[in-house]
């Protein structure tokens, strides 16, 4: 009896970028249940059912299927950032202002509190801001994370809510912030807090950070 190849479908159905979707696909699921450690090529390519060196042809190692799961990862954050800004809606460009800015924060740290994994993968970074804005990072609205600290910011002083001298690196700031408590929630010593505490704490922080920009 002939000995079966080891899945041949699978092999059968990529065609050009479908293979290169596939790996990244699930590099993410690895990231998602183990954080940037968990992101190895070869496990990759068995979750998909291809041989490790027909992965080579779309990522040269490791250390790029995991810079393109860090992108993914952001991009994921920006998603849910997109989606609480959607949820502001109001005529009154102060408020909506005041809505964004929250948004980021309040989704920011929520997104970490609900997808541990992603979010430690999503600023495991290989490079610093220079790529901050590039496109793979982005959610549906075109913005990656950083970009749309920076807008939600950019509408406080266009409203008039935050004077002009407080901008320069403000998002820097709001960025530390969040993230900081992001990470004591998830790594560090109120990784304990049930929910609707960490999100009771989230909510004042916001409220710091808001008043900070706003104040006379």
């Amino acid at each position: 009896m002939a000995t079966p190849q080891a899945h041949p479908t699978a092999r059968a159905s990529y065609h050009h970028g479908d293979l290169r979707h596939a790996l990244l696909a699930a590099g993410v699921g690895l990231a998602r249940d183990g954080g940037p450690d968990a992101v190895v090529l070869r496990e990759a390519t068995r979750r998909v059912g291809v041989s490790p060196n027909a992965a080579y042809r779309h990522f040269a190692d490791r250390e790029a299927l995991l810079a393109a799961v860090c992108d993914a990862a952001q991009a994921l954050l920006a998603e849910a950032i997109d989606a609480q800004f959607a949820a502001v809606v109001t005529d009154d460009p102060g408020e909506r202002a005041r809505g964004h800015l929250r948004a980021v924060g309040t989704a920011y740290v929520a997104f970490a509190l609900d997808e541990p994994g992603l979010f430690r993968t999503a600023f495991f970074v290989p490079t610093d801001l220079e790529l901050a804005a590039v496109p793979t990072k982005a959610g549906p609205s075109g913005r990656t994370p950083f970009e749309l600290v920076g807008d939600a910011i950019d509408e406080l002083v266009a409203s008039g809510l935050m004077p002009h001298e407080r901008r320069p690196q403000a998002e820097f700031l709001a960025w530390s912030s969040v993230h900081g408590l992001a990470m004591l929630l998830i790594d560090g010593p109120l990784r304990g807090l049930p929910r609707a505490q960490a999100d009771a704490v989230t909510q004042r922080v916001v409220d710091m950070v808001e008043a900070g920009f706003t104040a006379p």
